[in-house]
């Protein structure tokens, strides 16, 4: 199951270096220059600074609420709460066609399709994600820890951000960079909402329409390059926090 996976990962890398202009076995090469051909194209060096914007925006604004929304659900007794809960979690179970096809008949009139539109898509798909890993933080531990603090004379708001916060430092990363790595290689939703400016998936599946093209083995590389990047920087984060010595 694993080589099924990562076998055609491998084949992409793998042909990206393929010194022919159809991709296709056997392989000769190695060379670079359809990576030197993709990084000057400037449509794609467009797209990649637009999906790198919304990747890290959505990611940012779905923390941002994911985490008012545990933290107001896990600490307050709020009616219908079950049932918020379901509704936070329910686009998890929509297939992403139909929120795409639904976000742009709906609102593509008023908001127009654009960058804004796509990162507005992606917190939709994103939410559910990151509340659901800081959610499962804050259990009747951290509660403890937080009771202890207004004890000791600290306000809420001095409860929420010096010591609610950095006890979900580890989730608040972790749910990011999730947040990231999918928003930045999300296609459908912003496929539907993308417009005249589209991101770097979009722009790639527009030169698949045009056969085959090592440009985009090359192309599909880098994106596979940045979310490999995004989760190694996650892990040293995580591995710094827990070797560091105990404050």
């Amino acid at each position: 199951m694993v080589g099924f996976i990562y076998l055609p990962v491998v084949t992409l890398v793998l042909f990206s270096l393929h010194d022919g202009r159809v991709p296709v076995p056997p392989f000769r090469g190695p060379t670079l220059e359809w990576y030197a051909r993709i990084l000057g194209n400037a449509k794609v060096i467009q797209a990649t600074g637009i999906s790198l914007l919304v990747a890290a925006t959505s990611a940012a604004l779905s923390v941002a609420l994911a985490t008012l929304a545990a933290w107001g659900l896990a600490r307050h007794r709020l009616p219908g709460k079950p049932l918020i809960e379901a509704m936070i979690m329910a686009p998890l179970a929509v297939s992403t066609l139909v929120i795409g096809l639904g976000l742009s008949v709906t609102w593509a009139g008023l908001i127009g399709k654009s960058p804004l539109f796509v990162i507005m898509g992606h917190v939709a798909l994103n939410l559910p994600l990151a509340f659901a890993i800081i959610y499962v933080q804050l259990d009747a531990a951290q509660a403890r820890l937080e009771a202890a603090a207004r004890d000791l004379g600290a306000s809420e708001v001095q409860v929420f951000f010096r010591v609610t916060l950095p006890s979900l430092r580890v989730s608040l990363i972790a749910a990011a960079a999730l947040c990231f790595t999918f928003s930045w290689d999300e296609f459908i939703v912003a496929f539907f909402l993308s417009g005249f400016d589209p991101t770097l998936p979009v722009v790639i599946w527009g030169l698949l329409r045009t056969g085959l093209d090592p440009q985009t083995n090359a192309a599909g590389t880098l994106v596979f390059l940045v979310s490999i990047l995004a989760v190694v920087w996650v892990e040293a984060l995580i591995l710094r926090r827990r070797d560091a010595p105990p404050r």
